[in-house]
């Protein structure tokens, strides 16, 4: 079966580069940007098209950019951490708003068109990200970085020092295999929806948490993935912020108590009893056009549905948008953003936010900071790690394992659709995922740990159906990491709810580790989260 499977037969297309970047979205293209900034070689490979697909694609481009004004940052970073729970760390939210700051005007420098804002000053277009990842796509091109597109990767490969030296992958639309060798490779592959239909999310399977612990990186926030968007029924259009306009109804028209953008439980559960409706009746009327500017397509899908939702109410349902939306990744254990592994680095939503925004959703700006600012320090730091480095010339060994290398006989095949099912129908449901209890993740965790087993020994494919193989390993890894940190963690912490433990409680004010692939692990980190200081003294 391995054989078959094309994973450890020479590749047809074989690359060399200093930097590697895997993934095509905003961290990605800055992280791509930096390092050949540096005057390294650079190879990009996406799993879609570059500049076009993923989540970022389909969301405003609004960032968490505030004035290096005192009282202003201190009010930002004070009111992120509390929330966030409480379990943020000052100088990282400090290090991403220099950061942003410092970055975004060089995209003027580098012939971006900005819009203006009412005092002429200018601003990224709103509602305009294709263009924003267009432009910064180009200019990566400029810089002569190579990109791949419609090119996922499978695996990570290691030198033998254990090294991370590169990736490999299979080319959709060439039907090919390729391999890049690399000095350092920077991991930019999104959070994870577990295919929930969420809007651009459905390339997010977490492909990139899977291939870091492969190589032995461990992931924090897991616990902190399950969140869910709200959508116009029967629709994927997950753009949240317009519902902190909303009052939110029952069919019957009552009001549902408790219920706002900020605070979903009471939405959650109102959803397991009946349908829920919405309306952005608390809009100001002056603000109505504004709004439709800012945000055409979620207005695009309301037009053709015939609806004006700051006049009626229409029905929402509830999609979940997992680490996309929430916080959970791969641990940066340095201001480098480092994976903790050599030759690795994280940017963007592969990795964990749990710094800047604690337990609660990054939502659009602090992850698009986040996105400029890891994607800026990893791209740096992995062109000065490939510089120390010897072209490596030796054998590589490829990672992976489940979905690639299965253990047992072709008899004991078992289809990624399947296996895709079954890790769906433990994720998905608000019930599981939203209103979480320590019965209910055990019951889950059991399932999953079996699928596991089975996963390892006839979990894998040929071509397209490889790709597929793996994105199932990776979005099962990543339910049982989730599932395994969020009964670690026996309160109720912002975007965790745990129903048999509803209140916070301060002895477990800390981030958790989570790691491991047969045997799934947790421990709370021993770095503590601080949330005092002067943002100057950074």
């Amino acid at each position: 079966m391995t054989a078959a499977s094309g994973v450890d037969q020479s590749p047809e297309v074989m690359l060399s580069a200093d930097v590697l970047v895997v993934g095509g979205g905003l961290s990605a293209t800055w992280a791509a940007i930096t390092a050949a900034e540096a005057g390294v070689g650079v190879v990009l490979v996406d799993k879609g098209y570059c500049g076009a697909s993923g989540v970022a694609a389909t969301a405003g481009v609004g960032h968490w950019l505030v004035p290096p004004e005192f009282a202003a940052r201190e009010a930002a970073m004070s009111a992120r951490a509390v929330q966030g729970g409480s379990i943020t760390d000052r100088s990282w939210q400090e290090r991403v708003l220099d950061e942003t700051w410092r970055r975004l005007p060089q995209l003027g420098e580098w012939g971006y068109a900005y819009a203006k804002d009412q005092r002429n000053q200018p601003v990224l277009r709103l509602g305009h990200a294709p263009h924003y990842l267009r432009f910064l796509r180009s200019r990566a091109e400029r810089l002569g970085v190579k990109i791949l597109d419609h090119s996922p990767a499978l695996e990570l490969l290691t030198d033998s020092d254990g090294q991370v030296a590169g990736a490999s992958g299979y080319q959709l639309r060439q039907a090919q295999h390729w391999q890049v060798r690399a000095g350092a490779v920077v991991l930019a592959t999104g959070g994870c929806t577990w295919k929930s239909k969420s809007l651009g999310g459905d390339v997010n399977t977490g492909d990139g948490q899977l291939f870091g612990a492969e190589v032995g990186a461990e992931l924090s926030g897991m616990e902190f993935s399950g969140f869910y968007g709200i959508v116009p029924k029967s629709t994927s259009m997950d753009k949240n912020g317009y519902y902190g306009f909303a009052t939110f109804t029952r069919e019957d028209g009552s009001v549902i108590d408790g219920a706002l953008f900020a605070s979903r439980l009471p939405l959650l559960r109102a959803s397991l009893e009946g349908p829920v409706f919405a309306q952005f009746d608390r809009a100001p009327r002056e603000n109505w056009q504004t709004m439709r500017g800012a945000m055409p397509n979620f207005f695009m899908v309301m037009d053709k549905l015939r609806i004006d939702p700051f006049m009626q109410r229409f029905a929402v349902e509830f999609v979940l948008e997992g680490t996309v939306r929430g916080t959970g990744g791969l641990r940066a254990v340095d201001y480098d953003c480092s994976s903790g592994v050599s030759g690795l680095y994280v940017a963007g939503d592969v990795a964990s936010r749990e710094k800047i925004v604690g337990g609660a959703t990054g939502a659009g700006a602090p992850n698009a900071s986040w996105a400029v600012s890891s994607g800026t320090w990893a791209g740096k730091a992995a062109a000065v790690h490939a510089r120390k480095q010897a072209a490596c010339t030796g054998r590589l060994s490829g990672a992976g394992r489940v979905g690639l290398r299965p253990s047992g006989s072709a008899e004991r095949g078992l289809d990624s659709h399947e296996a895709l099912r079954v890790v769906q129908a433990e994720l998905l449901p608000v019930s599981k995922n939203a209103l979480r209890t320590g019965v209910g993740l055990r019951s889950s965790l059991t399932v999953l740990d079996s699928l596991w087993r089975d996963a390892e020994a006839g979990l894998t494919g040929v071509g397209r159906d490889l790709v597929r193989a793996r994105e199932a390993a990776a979005m099962l890894a990543m339910g049982r990491w989730a599932y395994t940190s969020g009964l670690s963690r026996t309160e109720t912490r912002v975007m965790h709810a745990r129903t048999d433990f509803p209140e916070r409680d301060p002895a477990q004010q800390h981030r958790i580790l989570v790691g491991g692939l047969d045997r799934v692990w947790t421990k709370p980190d021993s770095v503590l989260p601080v949330l005092g200081g002067d943002w100057q003294a950074a």
